[in-house]
């Protein structure tokens, strides 16, 4: 099993309960821009929050993940075909999908070899679609605290690749022409305490607290407590989405 398997395997009913949806803009422009709306897959998919969006303009929605631990704490994947699988190697036949979507995923194996196995899948004309986001944003106080403890407190802690998160999957090599999509943003209305779930779905923080054998959230609860005001107040949270999206032939 890979590092990132087992980091959100570890713990993923948080990521379940704590991660951030998708817009609904974003799906309809992935079936709008695919040249049939007959399979669609999800690779590295979690706890499907890609794949079940996906239902609404796909025939068939099909999601795969490196870790059973992800796919047993997802709900609501009725409908869909859920498989575990390498992202490298996939048990599908060559030609068989409109659409491969990666969400927050692709840079654990952006690798010459993954990209061989999109374009083998997708037919003549698919679309392959990767996205990301990075740093959440609320207020100006509570970024402050935010970035300290992802640059300062969590650095040299995140595993290989997150860079390429921070740099907007800019550094990746892809071996097609990149599609430009619409600017997209992920928002929500979230509780104190929903944060704080979020925040501990980091891979980062996971590293940092095996390391020191305590909870750097909890460290840092104080602090965002007080920037955030009442708790019992909703806040608007906002990321900004990143793409990598091109037709591979």
């Amino acid at each position: 099993m890979s590092e990132a398997s087992q980091l959100f395997g570890a713990r993923s009913t948080a990521y379940a309960n704590f991660r951030p949806e998708y817009p609904d803009a974003l799906f309809q422009w992935l079936a709008n821009h695919s040249p049939e709306r007959q399979r669609a897959l999800d690779i590295a998919c979690g706890n499907g929050q890609a794949s079940r969006p996906l239902r609404q303009y796909f025939t068939q929605v099909l999601a795969c993940d490196a870790s059973l631990e992800q796919l047993r704490a997802a709900e609501d994947l009725s409908g869909i075909a859920c498989f575990t699988a390498n992202a490298e190697a996939q048990p599908l036949a060559s030609a068989s999908l409109d659409l491969i979507v990666v969400a927050q995923a692709l840079h654990w194996f952006a690798t010459p070899v993954f990209f061989a196995e999109v374009a083998r899948l997708l037919k003549p004309g698919g679309l392959f679609c990767a996205w990301c986001y990075s740093l959440l944003r609320i207020d100006e106080p509570l970024d402050a605290l935010i970035d300290v403890f992802y640059w300062g407190t969590l650095g040299g802690y995140w595993p290989t690749g997150r860079s390429s998160v921070d740099a907007g999957y800019s550094d990746i090599y892809a071996p097609f022409p990149r599609i430009k999509l619409p600017d997209l943003a992920i928002e929500a209305r979230w509780s104190f305490n929903h944060l704080l779930g979020y925040l501990r779905t980091w891979s980062a923080v996971q590293c940092w607290e095996r390391q020191h054998d305590r909870d750097p959230v909890t460290e840092l609860e104080p602090d965002l407590r007080e920037a955030w005001g009442d708790i019992n107040q909703l806040r608007v949270v906002r990321w900004p989405l990143h793409f990598l999206a091109g037709i591979p032939h």
